[in-house]
């Protein structure tokens, strides 16, 4: 198997840097920036093709990684379909995690294999993504021809490959945005409340780490402590107090201290009287 990668950005360039170190042959990576280019060269090494032009790539490779930016995968699937007569018995695949392996359409007419693979990891910069790897989960869907493939390259550069639908894509990353994109955003919006009285989130990594932990061993509805799952409405309503007219923590605070109570409720932790007393506070600030 000849592996070819079209788009050497963070993520093209850590999955060429696992798949070649890992012993898959990497034959080529192709990127418009010169400068991409030397980047990767840095971490794939010599052997490779280094190029700019993707037509060079295909020719090399049986398997070939469109690993660019979401919006610009069908552009190259386009831009490649016009360019080459047939495509058999090649595979091509994405790493986008919101689309199915159809944004690769215009290469299916031309008897080309789609699929898609994901790890399902946040990728800051190439030196964390390649670390991160050997632990992460990758997600894969497409032909059934294609699955075979990827399972075998997924499990090679990261701990386990999944099969997933091509419908449930779109949940699929709105899942993974949810638990890693917005975790940071409510790091963020706690990050200024914390501000306002001169501590940093340094004090914090100890208990966000203990939380973590608990959710992975008893899960997030097991979990949850503080004052909602508590009926504490006399605490909720001097947080809500501190925070009228901060925003966004205002509006962040509410919601998810909405989801808390509904937590609360399944779990029956909560009187009728302690339920009725956050839940209007929640929904209207009044207790």
């Amino acid at each position: 198997m000849k592996i070819g990668v079209i788009g050497a950005g963070k993520v093209g360039t850590a999955l060429a840097h696992a798949m070649k170190e890992r012993g898959l042959s990497v034959v080529g990576l192709c990127d418009l920036q010169a400068e991409a280019l030397e980047t990767a060269r840095g971490y794939v090494g010599e052997g490779p093709a280094y190029t700019r032009d993707a037509a060079e790539v295909v020719e090399a490779a049986d398997v070939i990684a469109v690993t660019t930016q979401d919006r610009e995968i069908r552009s190259v699937a386009k831009t490649l379909a016009d360019r080459f007569e047939r495509f058999d018995g090649k595979l091509f695949f994405h790493t986008s995690g919101a689309h199915p392996s159809s944004e690769l359409a215009p290469l299916d007419t031309k008897g080309a294999i789609l699929g898609s693979l994901h790890p399902l990891q946040t990728f800051p910069d190439i030196d964390s993504g390649i670390e991160a790897l050997p632990t992460t989960y990758v997600l894969i869907e497409g032909d059934e021809r294609a699955l075979a493939v990827l399972e075998e390259i997924g499990s090679t550069i990261g701990h386990k490959a999944v099969r997933i639908d091509s419908a449930n894509k779109v949940l699929y990353h709105l899942s993974a945005v949810v638990v890693c994109n917005l975790l940071s955003a409510l790091m963020y919006t706690g990050e200024d409340v914390m501000r306002r009285i001169g501590i940093d989130l340094d004090p914090f990594f100890p208990i966000i780490e203990a939380t973590l932990k608990n959710i992975e061993t008893k899960g997030p509805l097991l979990a949850l402590t503080g004052p909602v799952v508590r009926g504490d409405a006399e605490t909720v309503a001097a947080h809500l107090g501190a925070i009228d007219g901060m925003e966004p923590v205002w509006t962040v605070y509410r919601a998810l201290s909405r989801v808390a109570l509904a937590m609360s409720e399944e779990r029956g932790t909560l009187s009728t009287e302690q339920f009725d007393a956050l839940n209007r506070l929640l929904e209207d600030g009044e207790k």
